[in-house]
């Protein structure tokens, strides 16, 4: 198995490149008082309100501007009290890179679900992601996964950005709307997802096998892709060689002679889609 396994990000020159760009800047500054653990800012008119919604997200505390608050319906409001701020006093309280268009929740994380709750090849389709920890890259894959049907995110525990703040503003609410995992292991993760009889595709730019033929051949004697396992390696190296090594089959987007990879975000996006065109759920027959 070759060491970099990389199918969806930016080849490896690029990211150097990248952070080179960024050598000498003041890091963004942090505003407002720190936060205890587990609890965190989420900002942004369709993650906010999409927060409100979701009865799994305990709220703390609600800033809004003034031409915001009609925004929130009565569900929202019997909730919590919101606090009628002008938009400079909301920027105090969240990083100086946040664009929060009048509205800011301070709120609990969201409860990762047991891995033992998504095993069955029957619960829908996975998206597993192997050290991925750009928080745009993983809120996009949110938004994604919630597009294309996806059963829920699996995450490494101790290697993913938390699901508040750039995360909820890249996913536009999606977030609150698919379930996330937190494994320790994400290979031994994908043993127990082989063991129950989910196919396991992990996305490498060398592999041989394109896409839609891992797909097909992942599908079950229906031609369904519910239990279909796709694993994303992260923005730099790619799959891990053990992850590489727990997956059923290795599969390539095919692309054209002028760009060498994708973003991480966009190729989750391609395999997803792929995946759903399989799924009854998305696309009944």
């Amino acid at each position: 198995m070759a060491p970099d396994q990389r199918n969806t990000s930016k080849p490896a020159f690029a990211h150097a490149r990248a952070q080179t760009r960024g050598q000498g800047r003041k890091p963004a500054r942090q505003r407002g008082d720190a936060l205890p653990p587990g609890e965190g800012w989420i900002w942004g008119r369709h993650a906010v309100l999409a927060a409100l919604a979701n009865p799994r997200r305990t709220p703390l505390s609600l800033h809004v501007t003034r031409n915001s608050v009609k925004d929130l319906d009565e569900a929202m409001r019997a909730r919590i009290e919101a606090k009628i701020e002008d938009p400079a006093d909301i920027s105090a309280r969240l990083p100086d890179t946040a664009v929060h268009q009048g509205f800011a929740l301070k709120a609990k994380a969201l409860d990762a679900e047991p891995v033992q709750g998504v095993l069955d090849p029957t619960h829908g389709l996975l998206v597993v992601l192997d050290q991925i920890t750009d928080p745009h890259n993983v809120g996009a894959i949110f938004r994604s996964a919630a597009a294309f049907g996806a059963r829920a995110i699996i995450m490494q525990d101790r290697k993913s950005p938390p699901i508040f703040g750039t995360v909820c503003k890249s996913a536009v609410g999606c977030a609150e709307k698919v379930g996330h995992v937190e494994v320790t292991n994400i290979a031994d993760t994908l043993k127990s997802f082989r063991d129950e009889g989910r196919f396991v595709i992990g996305l490498a730019g060398e592999a041989d096998m394109a896409l839609a033929a891992a797909v097909q051949t992942g599908a079950d004697t229906m031609g369904r892709t519910t239990g279909l396992v796709l694993v994303l390696g992260s923005e730099d190296k790619g799959l891990r060689p053990r992850v590489a090594d727990h997956c059923d089959v290795l599969a390539r987007i095919p692309m054209g002679p002028k760009a060498e990879s994708l973003n991480v975000s966009n190729a989750a996006a391609v395999a997803l889609y792929e995946a759903s065109r399989h799924d009854p759920r998305i696309n009944p027959a």
